[in-house]
């Protein structure tokens, strides 16, 4: 979003007046909050308040629905978001097209913490230098992102991912591989086929979007299929499995990279390799209702190109 200007504080009414407005009136629906709102613009929350007062004035209709924990936008609210989105759209374009200017403001990611650090940071310098004008908040996490809400441009996920109304663009698709530690392996075995399964046990690793164990999956004469194991412990945070097969309480399975440097030191054991699981898909979730901003659209390409050049 472009920074509002000082007009609210001037009290003019100009038409640069009329267009923060519109922009504030799309971060208090998005956020769902005015505090929230103000807060990333920066503006003080009466500001803000007054200022999508003197909106809903002149447009002559309740745009938004107030009570002590949310704001949502009234049916009127909604038509006129849609509005608003389209009439910035066209402006932002506008003056894109009229102006060689370099991506710039605040861009906010979210990503995996150990996928960042993998394979963002170490090439996060050469992005910086060639987009000066562009900051970065990188946030880290597994768990779900209601990215318009929240205020995130875009998110990196691994895995099949549910319809959510995103725009979803694939990065690359993971190598996945099973493994267990050496001193699992000496007390249960080394399986070399599904039967040979039967009296292991797996490390439970929950799935933030069912609240289930996910299977481990095997590809058997070029077919999936799915195991569950008895796991006395289950994990919904993907360090903490990852740790958990670390210290021999079962069998996991995760994406190479995450487990490459156990392996290379033997803390870690590969088994089942005839029997791989399905790769897992890399994405870039961002929102569809909006015009895609430049510096988002650079990131993408960049990203892209990272992960076109990993070794997965």
């Amino acid at each position: 979003m472009a920074e509002l200007t000082s007009l609210f504080a001037c009290g003019e009414h100009g038409a640069m007046d009329r267009l923060d407005r519109l922009q504030l009136f799309v971060r208090v629906v998005e956020r769902r909050s005015f505090t929230a709102a103000a807060a990333d613009v920066g503006l003080a929350r009466s500001t803000a308040t007054e200022a999508i007062k003197r909106l809903e004035a002149a447009v002559g209709a309740r745009l938004l629905e107030r009570t002590t924990r949310h704001v949502t936008p009234t049916l009127d609210g909604q038509a006129f978001y849609r509005r608003c989105l389209s009439i910035l759209s066209e402006v932002e374009e506008a003056e894109n097209a009229f102006r060689d200017a370099a991506p710039r403001g605040l861009l906010r990611i979210d990503a995996n913490v150990l996928l960042t650090r993998t394979f963002l940071l170490p090439r996060l310098p050469e992005f910086l230098d060639r987009y000066p004008l562009i900051d970065l908040h990188l946030g880290q996490g597994d768990r779900l992102v209601d990215l318009v809400r929240e205020g995130v441009d875009c998110a990196i996920r691994a895995g099949e991912l549910a319809d959510s109304g995103m725009i979803v663009r694939r990065l690359a698709v993971l190598e996945e591989v099973t493994c267990a530690s050496p001193a699992y392996l000496g007390r249960h075995g080394v399986p070399a086929s599904l039967d040979e399964l039967a009296g292991h046990r797996m490390i439970g690793f929950v799935s933030s979007r069912t609240g289930d164990v996910i299977p481990l999956e095997f590809t058997v004469d070029g077919r999936p299929r799915e195991i569950v194991l008895p796991s006395r412990v289950t994990a919904n945070h993907s360090d903490t499995a990852h740790d958990l097969a670390r210290m021999g309480l079962g069998l996991i399975q995760a994406p190479r990279y995450r487990l490459q440097a156990d392996l290379d030191s033997g803390a870690l054991v590969a088994v089942m390799q005839q029997f791989p699981p399905t790769p897992t898909p890399l994405s870039a979730l961002y929102p569809q209702n909006r015009q895609l901003a430049p510096r988002l659209r650079v990131f993408l390409a960049w990203v892209a190109a990272v992960f076109a050049e990993a070794d997965l």
